[in-house]
């Protein structure tokens, strides 16, 4: 019945009627920006591939700034999580 699919966006071949492609490619063409960049944008699969892709794209991405500062805000978001819920730290620490 399609309540839990999601809706695909529907896609048009425009082509200008004098417009001659000379390999530059179709300038009325619309694409996501990040197409070039990531292999996590595009066709829509499961959550397995796009966490797959994903882990994959950080581990290759040879910006190690970037990858730091990811895994600071995940840690920091982590331990506010723990705050939040009062989980008690203590038992990762041995006295």
């Amino acid at each position: 019945m399609g309540l839990l699919k999601v809706r695909k966006n529907k896609k048009f071949s425009y082509t200008p009627r004098y417009f001659d492609d000379k390999g530059e490619g179709n300038p009325f063409e619309i694409k996501h920006k990040f197409d070039d960049f990531r292999k996590t944008v595009g066709a829509n699969t499961g959550l397995k591939t796009k966490m797959v892709n994903a882990w994959d794209d950080l581990k290759n991405n040879p910006d190690k700034q970037t990858n730091r500062r990811v895994l600071i805000i995940v840690a920091v978001l982590v331990l506010l999580f723990l705050f939040i819920i009062e989980f008690d730290l203590s038992i990762f620490f041995s006295k």
